[in-house]
């Protein structure tokens, strides 16, 4: 029985800190992407020369990731393995199958069309965890898919690009094992060290992880859109339509993945955003390192693309009241999580 009006009105919680800090990263944070890609665009020359440090900028913010991993965000992952794997298949089924296929129905050439599929292919989104939090979704599972999603990536990422995209370009999967390694594997596992031997420490930079996050990956949107600022005008179009088809996909089939798996309302909600936002810094940083500038670009317009999209559906969902199980089943620690993620 869903409550009435007046009933959620009633007993409505006030805001804490984390949701006004939320609601104020997902409103600067594609604020932000977007001046930077203007910056990136309006000033290629000065901007691209920065190009050979994305890898490293990727590093930091999968080491941020690293120091907001606890050990309750892996437990909860053997505590719902089923909701775990769906999330985790779902995810790298949809987004790389949808990836490929409109790529294909736009008849993309082959630079954008690899960089479309590899979006697809890339772990979950850094901002993920926020929009499942403001949406009301299930944040626990939506941190243990965008962990394991991530953790597994070394080795799903090449070899899914490998197989939709090897036709297209030559993909060197062995030396894209390696850079994702090395910058994400790495930085993770060190991040996540930090945080079990330095927790005091830790804690009091917490609050300043996300900002750090979105300051880095506005960077690297920058400098990848500088690096194809000279075709920008001429293929931006048809990227943008690849970009808002892909990730509107995602978002939807990932929701009805969650109802077709058996799974509570919070947890379709947060199965929409781990599905639907990737990991575009990654995509990028792979793109420019085994392809091409323009292969880079459906990345930096998928990093735009993604928080604007996700934050009108975390926003829309929010507004919608959940069933009285889902609201009762509430995870104690969801607000702390979210002001990780």
């Amino acid at each position: 029985m869903t409550p009435s009006h007046t009933e959620q009105t009633t007993h409505a919680p006030a805001p804490t800190a984390a949701d006004r800090d939320a609601k104020l990263a997902v409103t600067v944070f594609p604020a932000l992407v977007i001046v930077a890609g203007l910056i990136g665009f309006l000033a290629p020359d000065a901007i691209k020369t920065a190009a050979p440090s994305v890898p490293y900028l990727l590093g930091v913010i999968m080491f941020c990731m690293g120091l907001t991993l606890t050990p309750p965000d892996f437990a909860s992952v053997a505590r719902r393995p089923w909701a775990v794997a769906l999330g985790l298949v779902a995810h790298y089924v949809i987004m790389p199958g949808a990836g490929w296929a409109i790529a294909m129905a736009l008849q993309l050439p082959p630079e954008l069309a690899v960089g479309v599929i590899l979006v697809g292919c890339a772990p979950s989104g850094t901002a993920s965890n926020v929009m499942a939090y403001l949406a009301k979704g299930d944040v626990a599972l939506s941190v243990a898919v965008a962990t394991v999603s991530t953790l597994v990536a070394p080795l799903v990422t090449p070899a899914l690009t490998l197989l939709l995209a090897g036709s297209l370009l030559d993909v060197d999967a062995g030396g894209m094992i390696l850079d994702i390694v090395k910058t994400v594997l790495i930085p993770v596992v060190l991040g996540l060290a930090v945080r079990l031997f330095l927790k005091k420490a830790v804690a009091k930079v917490l609050p300043a992880l996300p900002w750090i996050s979105a300051v880095v990956i506005a960077a690297i949107v920058a400098i990848v859109v500088a690096g194809s600022a000279s075709k920008l005008v001429a293929a931006g179009g048809i990227v943008l339509l690849a970009v808002v088809l892909h990730n509107g996909f995602g978002l939807g089939l990932g929701y009805l993945a969650g109802k077709v798996g058996g799974l509570d309302h919070k947890a379709r909600r947060a199965l929409a955003f781990e599905v639907g936002m990737q990991n575009s810094g990654l995509a990028a940083t792979l793109a420019a390192a085994h392809f091409t500038p323009l292969a880079a670009l459906p990345s930096a317009v998928f990093s735009v693309w993604h928080n604007l999209s996700g934050a009108v559906v975390a926003a829309w969902l929010a507004r919608r009241p959940l069933p009285e199980e889902s609201v009762q089943s509430k995870p104690a620690t969801q607000s702390n999580q979210a002001a990780q993620g």
